[in-house]
């Protein structure tokens, strides 16, 4: 990926770029809104990393400048607020996702992936496939070798995001943000509920489970199964 982040903390910004090389990835570092914006116009990106609070223009008006001339570019928001409004905010903005300080560098990993991957799958990407499962998007239909399975709405959904992300760890958190569209913890079990449901339905009959659950953290399909 190439990655534009935009954060004025230098070890913030350093420790997500270091990061971000570390994997293989390119990444351009500006410290103020302005020179944000400019990258962001000029460049050609996978994705950008946007912090909020930033000196002469914040990330607000930054995203919203973007958005107004019809650049598509996948925004991952970065603040230390965590007031639901201000997530609210930002999406309605045109972010593609809110991420709150302090975090885990493989969770910003997973989210500014996962966000690129999308945008380059674009429409005529209709099929997800990991070992023999595969997920048809535009008939909403499951198969596991020749077996079809039948999902429900939320089933589907929550097998589609870890699909997407497949090989990497889904936390808690971006289940409930891309599934069930909660920018909060609601503190409820519906993740547990909804995950137990679905390895009912793809893993249990099967020779090779594909969900893995990882403790504390999240969930993980993991990627080149056989």
């Amino acid at each position: 990926m190439k990655v534009l982040l935009v954060e004025d903390d230098p070890k913030v910004a350093s420790h997500i770029a270091n990061g971000l090389l570390g994997e293989g990835h390119e990444c351009i570092t500006v410290g103020d809104g302005t020179s944000g914006y400019q990258q962001a116009s000029s460049n050609e990106l996978d994705a950008v990393i946007l912090d909020v609070m930033l000196p002469e223009l914040d990330g607000f008006s930054v995203l919203e400048k973007l958005r107004e001339e019809g650049n598509t570019t996948p925004v991952l928001l970065l603040s230390a607020k965590s007031q639901v409004e201000d997530k609210v905010k930002g999406l309605r903005t045109g972010a593609n996702d809110y991420l709150t300080k302090p975090f885990a560098f493989e969770e910003l990993l997973a989210r500014v992936e996962g966000l690129a991957g999308r945008n380059k799958e674009g429409e005529d990407k209709t099929l997800i496939k990991v070992g023999d499962l595969t997920l048809d998007l535009v008939n909403r239909k499951v198969l596991r070798g020749e077996q079809e399975i039948d999902l429900q709405s939320k089933e589907f959904q929550l097998l589609e995001c870890l699909l997407r992300h497949k090989g990497k760890v889904v936390t808690r958190s971006m289940l409930l943000e891309q599934v069930w569209n909660y920018h909060f913890d609601p503190q409820t079990n519906v993740i547990d509920v909804h995950i137990s449901r679905l390895r009912q339905k793809v893993d249990k009959a099967f020779n090779v489970p594909l969900i893995e659950t990882v403790r504390g953290t999240g969930y993980r399909i993991a990627d080149g199964l056989a």
